[in-house]
């Protein structure tokens, strides 16, 4: 039987929330010397705090298992991919490549895979928010030598939309959506660290030490950040939480602006009003 799901106020304003921790985390990759390393860093961090709540929490429900070990094995692909779209190109063009094109692709899964409805005005809203949020990476699009960023970010797109209905699966599962991504977390920072390991040894520790409390700000905002997501998923359609969540690359864009003296650019700004009018729809 179909669901159907509303959009409240507060699971907006705490999913906007989340978008501006995620906006944090990748611009601290994005200051990292190393990306694949500060990656390690981060998830690592990550799992350190989410298995500090574990013997706190309720165990996920049994049927949610087998979702959260596809997220995971999908979160470890997620996050490597991440580094290597920040390897070979900048986070102008590959973080609205990544985050633009995942809202539409589980719009169209949803209905599928949850058999989850939502209105036509729901879907208007997660379009003009996945144009809005793209519209940064389409100036940078055609220039030379960002093919192989642009296929990291393109791949990388279908994974975090693939995540997303699993996670959005797995969550109303479990019962038990807090638990439930802080088992993904901790679970995913092991295949993290040991791709890490195998390619960088001995040097993931001098790393860690040198980047220690970027690390730890880093891991305490994706736990924050997804977790939020997680459990907006039980409240809400997953499609329009999926978009609002993207509004971090606006957030990314402020911050580029302020702190790291980055300009907004035309297309930034016609991307923020663009999101801005699907926000609103996706709420009124």
């Amino acid at each position: 039987m179909a669901q159907q799901l509303t959009l409240s106020a507060t699971v907006t304003a705490i999913v906007l929330a989340a978008a501006l921790m995620h906006a944090t985390w990748n611009t601290i990759l994005k200051s990292a010397e190393s990306k694949l390393l500060e990656t390690t860093l981060i998830t690592v961090s990550a799992g350190a705090i989410a298995g500090v709540t574990l013997p706190f929490l309720p165990l996920p429900a049994a049927d949610a298992w087998p979702w959260l070990a596809a997220s995971v094995a999908l979160h470890i692909v997620y996050f490597l991919m991440v580094a290597g779209a920040y390897r070979f190109g900048d986070l102008s063009h590959t973080y609205p490549l990544m985050r633009g094109g995942a809202p539409l692709l589980v719009t169209l899964a949803t209905p599928i895979v949850l058999s989850e409805v939502v209105s036509p005005q729901v879907n208007a809203g997660v379009l003009l928010v996945s144009i809005g949020v793209a519209c940064p990476a389409l100036v940078t699009l055609l220039r030379p030598k960002t093919g192989a960023a642009t296929a990291f970010a393109g791949l990388n797109a279908i994974v975090i939309a693939t995540y997303t209905v699993v996670d959005g699966q797995g969550a109303r599962l479990s019962a038990q959506a807090v638990s439930y991504s802080q088992w993904l977390f901790f679970l995913t920072a092991f295949g993290v660290a040991a791709v890490s390991l195998l390619r960088h040894q001995h040097g993931v520790f001098a790393y860690g030490r040198k980047r220690l409390w970027h690390g730890l700000a880093g891991g305490a905002f994706t736990v924050g950040a997804y977790g939020i997501v997680v459990w907006a998923m039980t409240q809400a359609p997953v499609a329009a939480v999926a978009a609002l969540r993207e509004t971090s690359v606006v957030f990314a864009a402020v911050i580029g602006a302020t702190l790291l003296k980055e300009s907004m650019g035309a297309m930034r700004i016609t991307g923020a009003i663009v999101v801005a009018t699907g926000i609103a729809l996706l709420k009124l």
